[in-house]
């Protein structure tokens, strides 16, 4: 279980393919993990990439916070994250909350991303987008217990759920996130998204609440892409492989683009 230190907090990350030339960051949504990754999309991902993948703090086995949950402190977490690991460049990817993290990075810091890959991230001034994210949670949950909990050891999936309830518990009633998820409102409004200039792929569900986002999004930043994927807002558990092929597909298809320029 590699735990490291940034920023004063303990953050648990996973690495696959270390060797690798390029890096990609994976970044999960709100009251969730890092194994929604880990199990279908990572490993797809990573027989071309180095692929890194964090729990937020007080998700999955990081540390617990009661503040913080911004988009200012969860972006400079990343970058914090990066400089650790000795990361100069990478490519992106966010999911849901974990997108708009993706978004002010983007945005923050240009020049530390390649290419940036958005999926599913809501508006945060829409009251119902907020509210589905909880209950898309509850559902990565059970599903995460159904799907990849060893069979032979049940009870450890059911202390499973129970801990990660406990962790809503904490989240929910002893932090600032839902203060500070509100605070976010007017994000999308307020930022120019057109100062984006890395190729960008929007990955939005065809049947999700998000999806007049992911379309606005992709009248506003320059060069990016839209692809929609049959679901609703839990599409990296209902279309993993199809999620991971289109990723791979758009990194790969940019990458000798992106290093061509880097170089230039």
């Amino acid at each position: 279980m590699p735990i490291i230190e940034i920023n004063h907090k303990k953050v648990h990350i996973q690495e696959l393919n270390k060797g690798a030339e390029q890096t990609v960051v994976l970044i999960h949504g709100m009251f969730s993990n890092l194994s929604i990754y880990y199990f279908n999309i990572a490993p797809v991902l990573a027989k071309k990439f180095h692929v890194v993948m964090y729990d937020l703090k007080s998700h999955g086995m990081s540390e617990r916070f009661e503040d913080g949950y911004d988009l200012g402190n969860m972006s400079s977490d990343l970058i914090a994250l990066m400089d650790e690991l000795q990361l100069e460049k990478v490519h992106l990817v966010g999911y849901s909350f974990g997108g708009l993290i993706a978004l002010k990075t983007a945005l923050n810091y240009q020049n530390r991303i390649n290419q940036l890959i958005v999926m599913e991230a809501p508006d945060p001034q829409d009251e119902k987008a907020r509210g589905i994210i909880d209950q898309y949670s509850k559902e990565f949950l059970e599903h995460y217990v159904a799907n990849f909990t060893d069979t032979t050891k049940v009870q450890m999936g059911k202390r499973q759920m129970e801990k990660n309830h406990r962790m809503y518990e904490f989240l929910f009633n002893k932090t600032s996130i839902k203060a500070d998820m509100i605070r976010e409102k007017d994000f999308l409004s307020e930022v120019n998204l057109s100062e984006i200039h890395i190729p960008t792929l929007l990955l939005y569900g065809s049947d999700s609440n998000c999806r007049a986002t992911g379309e606005w999004l992709n009248d506003q930043i320059p060069d990016s892409q839209l692809k929609l994927i049959p679901g609703d807002h839990n599409i990296p558990i209902q279309e993993p492989a199809l999620i991971a092929e289109k990723m791979a597909e758009f990194l790969s298809k940019n990458l000798s683009k992106t290093l061509t320029q880097n170089h230039g």
